[in-house]
């Protein structure tokens, strides 16, 4: 017995739909995952002398005692701060990260520990 796939999508709202929906979900996480890892490791590797000023900026912060944590998917980023800040760093995030440009911004927001990964 042979199993074809058909390119027709599933009909919505049938097990088969669901079914999709749970994979593309787990392609995503793994995705998010991998840019994760990817993030730890740069940020982990200090003696290559090759910090960004994005990446500088996010380990100040969070040297200071910063909270605030990304969520990426699908290549967009939305920061979580779902506990206060100590005063430095938050007086830090506000000058130094808030005033940057959007894609600045985004850069930097990209080198907190995301919601994403344990």
């Amino acid at each position: 017995m042979t199993t074809s796939r058909s390119n027709v999508p599933p009909e919505s709202g049938t097990d088969d739909a669901r079914s999709a929906d749970t994979e593309r979900a787990e392609i995503d996480r793994q995705r998010a995952l991998a840019n994760a890892l990817r993030n730890a490791r740069s940020a982990s590797d200090r003696d290559s002398g090759t910090e960004t000023p994005s990446l500088k900026l996010a380990k100040e912060y969070l040297s200071l005692g910063g909270h605030r944590r990304s969520m990426i998917d699908d290549n967009i980023t939305d920061v979580r701060h779902w506990e206060g800040d100590p005063p430095e760093a938050e007086r830090f995030w506000k000058e130094r990260v808030e005033t940057l440009p959007k894609d600045q911004r985004k850069q930097v927001e990209d080198f907190l520990p995301t919601i994403n990964t344990p």
